[in-house]
């Protein structure tokens, strides 16, 4: 009997495998110049549905085995997603907590359901009136429009920082690679729409082309996260890893619309564990150090005083702590912890990180700084290689201060203030 099991599992995973093979295949012709119309009538004959596990393995093997850059994967990921289109297998599930409100897919998908609205209704039709007549009232509407529609990436940053992290644990790292790179691009395109809004040159066909094709990126990527993502979340993620996104999703925002209410499984956390999942017994002892004790909240309530943000990498690339002040200037979350720095990053930037992390480790520098304007800030990011008393290296740390306070001090003050 367990000859016979085992030649029935050997047949699935080979069929499997020669699945994976014609579907690697078929985003190779595309690569090549073949026409979607040509690969989408291969892939109707070859396939009556494709499972959401196929297309994300599909992807990990172009970049792992094939050698197919990110950005490679990136540009075809909209053209395979059009041949898949209609063919993904819908997820049957007898129970269904993601759709009960305040749920994480729940909460996804309701913010879709509003960006849908925006793009496909209130901006085409406004996109329409500007084409007719650019005239100041219709170009004043669509600048609010696109800066309403940047509220985007509180949707993509928490899907960056708080879900990508826990599919990475179950090592799902190519479609995280792919969709965020395609996030950033669409960050992009909605600045550009809006720089070409604040200085229009007169030019309506070439802005509105702009306006369209970042509007299509945007659709696209609410039917990839949909039909792809979420339903691969969905088949992999337990209960109370989908209650610590919940917890952390507050600390980003929400987009267009928010959950008006907490979602509450129908069992409760166990108990001595928080929403985060963090037992109690982590506040309680002491850290006994060369020039003091502190007890642990003492110690975590006074690095949170600071008024830097602190990260620290270990020499694994592992990030393990980082401070949570009241005003912290970049979005971090728990989900971070025990994640490998170079996917805390979007794949442009990873070079930088890999090069800095190289330096440190090798011993060529010690500190790194950048400096930059952000938002109503001007952020000073300084970066420390940790070396214990013989020099081995430890770790990294990451030392982010909002300066412009600091930059507008003259004179002096040697007085209480009242």
């Amino acid at each position: 009997m367990s000859e016979l099991i085992n030649n029935r599992e050997n047949r699935v995973s080979a069929d499997r495998a020669d699945r994976i093979h014609i579907l690697k295949d078929m985003i190779k012709e595309l690569h090549h110049g073949k026409s979607v119309e040509e690969v989408k009538e291969k892939f109707n004959q070859a396939f009556g549905e494709v499972s959401v596990d196929e297309i994300s393995e599909l992807e990990q093997v172009l970049m792992q085995e094939e050698g197919i850059p990110v950005t490679e994967v990136q540009r075809l990921c909209s053209v395979h997603a059009a041949v898949f289109k209609g063919s993904i297998q819908d997820i049957h599930r007898s129970n269904k907590p993601e759709e009960q409100p305040g749920h994480p897919v729940h909460t996804f998908k309701m913010e879709n359901r509003e960006i849908d609205q925006l793009v496909n209704f209130k901006i085409a039709l406004h996109l329409d009136r500007f084409l007719k007549d650019p005239g100041e009232s219709n170009r004043l509407q669509l600048l609010e429009d696109f800066s309403l529609l940047y509220d985007v990436d509180k949707h993509y940053s928490r899907k960056e920082n708080v879900l990508f992290p826990f599919l990475e644990k179950y090592g799902i790292y190519g479609p995280t690679k792919v969709m965020w790179a395609v996030d950033d691009g669409i960050r992009i395109g909605i600045k550009e729409v809006k720089q070409k809004l604040t200085a229009f040159d007169g030019d309506a066909e070439a802005l509105v082309d702009l306006a369209r094709r970042v509007l299509t990126e945007v659709t696209e990527m609410i039917y990839k996260e949909e039909h792809i993502l979420l339903p691969m979340a969905i088949s992999k993620l337990t209960e109370d890893e989908w209650l610590q996104i919940a917890a952390q999703s507050e600390e980003i925002g929400y987009c267009l619309t928010a959950p008006d209410q907490v979602w509450i499984p129908e069992r409760a956390a166990e108990p001595g564990t928080g929403a985060g999942g963090e037992s109690s017994s982590l506040q309680e002892g002491f850290v006994r150090m060369s020039t003091g004790t502190l007890s642990v909240k003492q110690l975590e309530t006074m690095l949170n005083h600071l008024p830097v943000d602190l990260t620290f990498i270990d020499q694994n690339d592992i990030v393990r702590y980082f401070s949570h002040g009241p005003e912290r200037i970049f979005v971090r979350t728990k989900a971070v912890i025990g994640r490998s720095v170079q996917n805390c990053h979007p794949p442009q930037s990873v070079h930088v990180v890999n090069q800095l992390l190289a330096d440190f480790k090798a011993g060529v520098k010690d500190s790194e700084d950048f400096w930059i304007p952000f938002k109503d800030k001007y952020v000073y990011i300084r970066y420390f290689a940790v070396r214990d008393e013989e020099g081995t290296y430890l770790g990294t740390l990451e030392f982010t201060q909002n300066i412009k306070p600091i930059q507008e001090l003259s004179g002096q003050k040697r007085i209480l203030s009242e």
